[in-house]
């Protein structure tokens, strides 16, 4: 145990030191940090979209380079189903929870990590029971015992804290914070990120069953009209006006459309069970609400895109891929950091005695407090190796953020010329549809006349079936591509801001 001398000396000299160690320690503190700053990567996007259709007065909607509305776009197709569907999923969806738990992750990990910045705290205590071996001891007279005679056992109690504080002065633990903190906003981001593709697929399951619900109805149309045909065929076949040879293909031209109806039924219960399980709902939840016949939404007129410029700012994975340089960047002075020595002050305290009665007395107590230091002289090149890996890792992020902005500028300018192709493509398919009609409704009464051949007919019932279900499915495209444009725009994460 240290002697009241001692203890009034260590006192008498950390007195005098602590004026100087304070503001050490605050220099020590706030100190340099070494590695590289961050500084946002340099992009530089063209300044409009060539996509763009303003000015196409043919098309029923337009694209145009007004800033983008793009807060709950699903509103923009006037459908109180498929704004339900998108809102309840936004908070029962799996895989935005997942996002969400991973942003827990990010923010627990940034406190692992900013703890470093404080003096660590350890609180002990333990036992020790020694005896030594029998031998010749002393007496108090000056005398000897006889060998052989047992030595006195001997126990110490010894309860009390132990404290360390490394001083980040090169930085290394501010780095590390640094990156932390940008690891928890690229987190943030691949949340919204998971809400701008979630809420695109919603919306492209939604729009894939109002679709096939309309070529099950068409199917079923033309089926209800080839079966009328055949009865009109069978029974001038018995009044001996046709061969059976009409008969037969009447038959076998209604037979081929049934045969569609069943395939159509199953595409509808397996899209009412992809739309379930992104809300997180068993498969047949959704069946009742979704399951009678409804249109496919309608696109609206108009479609502000904005600039290019405004993308790189709005899209999440953009936004993702920069706080992920961020980090890789910081981490670079982490592995900086260890080239430098490192400073702590560790101290303790407590109470120690021979006897547990007495522990607890004041004259048992204990302390001490010092500085350390540390400096790695060889390591082999481990460092310098680290240094070079987290070096190549932010080469990687640096490479893997320009091929983001431009995966994403080809993502609008493909959604963009899709949207007006279709539209294009949509309104052939419209005039074919009406042009088909009227020769079946031609064909039919030349037929009844006996001025063509039943196989004219067919061919007319046939073409208008082709056309009406391929104009059906050009609606669902048409839709479909303007989701993706939405989605393309970074759209539908911006109601959490």
């Amino acid at each position: 145990m240290p002697s009241l001398a001692n203890r009034i000396r260590s006192r008498s000299v950390i007195t005098r030191l602590a004026p100087l160690l304070l503001p050490a320690v605050w220099f020590l503190l706030a100190g340099c940090m070494v590695g590289p700053d961050f500084h946002r990567p340099k992009s530089d996007p063209p300044g409009a979209y060539t996509g763009v259709t303003a000015g196409a007065t043919r098309e029923p909607s337009v694209t145009t380079g007004e800033p983008a509305r793009l807060i709950d776009w699903w509103k923009a197709f006037d459908d109180p189903v498929l704004t339900s569907l998108i809102e309840r999923a936004i908070t029962a969806n799996l895989d935005v929870r997942q996002a969400q738990a991973r942003i827990r992750q990010a923010r627990a990990t940034r406190g692992v990590a900013a703890s470093g910045l404080f003096p660590e705290i350890d609180a002990g205590a333990s036992y020790n029971y020694s005896r030594g071996s029998p031998g010749t001891v002393s007496s108090s007279g000056g005398g000897t015992t006889a060998a052989g005679a047992a030595a006195t056992p001997r126990e110490l109690f010894q309860v009390g804290f132990d404290a360390s504080w490394e001083l980040d002065f090169f930085g290394g633990t501010r780095r590390n914070i640094e990156a932390s903190d940008a690891d928890l906003k690229a987190a943030v981001e691949d949340r919204r990120d998971v809400l701008v593709s979630m809420a695109a697929e919603v919306g492209t399951e939604y729009v894939t069953l109002r679709g096939l619900q309309a070529q099950l109805l068409i199917a079923r149309k033309n089926l209800a009209s080839q079966k009328h045909t055949a009865g009109i065929t069978r029974k001038r076949w018995q009044a001996g006006f046709v061969s059976a040879l009409d008969v037969a293909n009447a038959d076998a031209q209604a037979s081929t459309t049934e045969a569609q109806i069943p395939i159509l039924e199953s595409s509808i219960r397996a899209t009412i069970y992809s739309l379930g399980l992104l809300l997180a709902q068993p498969p047949a939840a959704l069946l009742d609400e979704l399951s009678d016949d409804g249109p496919i939404p309608p696109i609206p007129p108009e479609v502000p895109v904005g600039l290019p410029s405004d993308l790189i700012r709005r899209r999440p994975d953009i936004r993702r891929t920069e706080a992920q340089v961020h980090a890789a960047t910081a981490r670079i002075g982490v592995a900086t950091a260890d080239l430098f020595p490192k400073f702590a002050l560790t101290g303790s305290m407590g109470l120690m005695s021979a006897d547990l009665n007495t522990l607890a007395n004041l004259s048992n107590r204990f302390w001490s407090l010092g500085p350390t230091v540390s400096w790695p002289i060889f390591t082999a090149g481990r460092i310098q190796c680290n240094i070079e890996v987290q070096n190549a890792v932010q080469e990687q992020t640096l490479l893997a953020y320009d091929k983001t902005i431009l995966t994403a500028l080809k993502d609008v300018e493909t959604a963009l010329t899709a949207y007006a192709k279709e539209q294009e493509h949509n309104r052939s398919l419209t005039e074919a549809v009406a042009h088909n009609r009227k020769a079946v409704d031609l064909s039919m009464r030349l037929y009844l006349v006996g001025k063509i051949d039943f196989l004219n007919v067919l061919n007319a019932q046939r073409s208008l079936y082709l056309t009406e279900e391929g104009l059906a499915l050009s609606n669902r495209t048409l839709t479909t591509n303007l989701i993706a444009l939405y989605k393309a725009l970074g759209g539908g994460w911006e109601r959490e801001s």
